[in-house]
């Protein structure tokens, strides 16, 4: 990897859109700083897409589609994406996505099982909120448990049949071949004709993430990004990413999000708008 100040800045001119998953990577301790915050908005403004990519719930994207300065959010680690056209949220969901009611019971059987054999664990408090997955809580909110907790609980859903991925925060585990880079790959495409297969097109995008379930991402982008909180996990990613902010969470992205806008600066150019 290399500090994200070794991105040359004609690669950076050339960003379109900016993706990016939000626990850890935009927010510190669970919150959204203002700077994140005005980050997105400094994004929106120039004319470029910003695309949340999280294991957040329905619920959440819901809210976020339509109140940050979004083009649309990835969501329940790539069951969906949510966007606005014109006043309406409309949903795009995953070819691979079964309708929820499909899988609850054998999920919920399976996280059962988890609260039973593995002491401190239970549901996410944004649990209410999801249609396609179970996300269990190791280190959003105290007990905070450690990722050899977590590689634990991800086990225990994989021999039940479920796909699951390490969050910084939670354990995601659904059924369905989809993850966070299957279902961005299917909405860039469906609804901005972008095909990230495409050099030219791939180099258009940027990917920001923190932890394990962003490595799809990671791989996928020339322009790959991580938060310094990468750290602790890189020893296990067989795809890391391209380049590391010297900040940790909200304050990395924040500092590449300035990289971005400083590239724009520079030049006095501003690209299509993604939005």
């Amino acid at each position: 990897m290399e500090p994200i100040s070794a991105i040359p800045v004609s690669d950076l001119r050339n960003v379109r859109f900016v993706l990016a998953d939000i626990d850890d990577t935009m927010t510190v301790d669970g919150r959204l700083p203002a700077e994140s915050y005005r980050a997105l908005w400094s994004l929106h403004n120039a004319g470029i897409g910003v695309i949340p990519v999280t294991g957040r719930p329905a619920g959440w994207c819901d809210l976020i589609s339509r109140q940050w300065p979004v083009c649309g959010v990835v969501g329940e680690n790539g069951a969906f994406a949510f966007y606005l056209d014109g006043r309406h949220r409309r949903a795009l969901y995953h070819p691979d996505a079964p309708r929820p009611e499909e899988n609850r019971v054998r999920l919920e059987a399976t996280a059962r099982r988890v609260y039973d054999t593995i002491p401190g664990t239970r549901p996410a408090k944004d649990q209410f909120s999801r249609l396609f997955d179970v996300a269990i809580d190791f280190r959003e909110e105290p007990p905070l448990l450690g990722y050899d907790v977590a590689e634990r609980i991800k086990a225990v859903f994989e021999d039940s049949g479920a796909r699951a991925k390490v969050s910084s925060i939670h354990v995601n585990a659904w059924y369905g071949s989809y993850d966070k880079l299957s279902m961005a790959r299917h909405f860039l495409t469906e609804r901005f004709a972008l095909d990230i297969d495409d050099a030219a097109a791939n180099r258009s995008v940027l990917f920001c993430g923190d932890s394990p379930n962003d490595e799809p991402m990671f791989g996928a982008f020339r322009l790959s990004v991580a938060v310094a909180n990468i750290e602790p996990f890189l020893a296990a990613l067989s795809s890391p990413p391209t380049y590391v902010c010297a900040r940790e969470s909200a304050g990395g992205f924040v500092d590449l999000v300035e990289l971005v806008l400083e590239s724009r600066r520079a030049t006095h150019e501003k690209p299509t708008a993604g939005a």
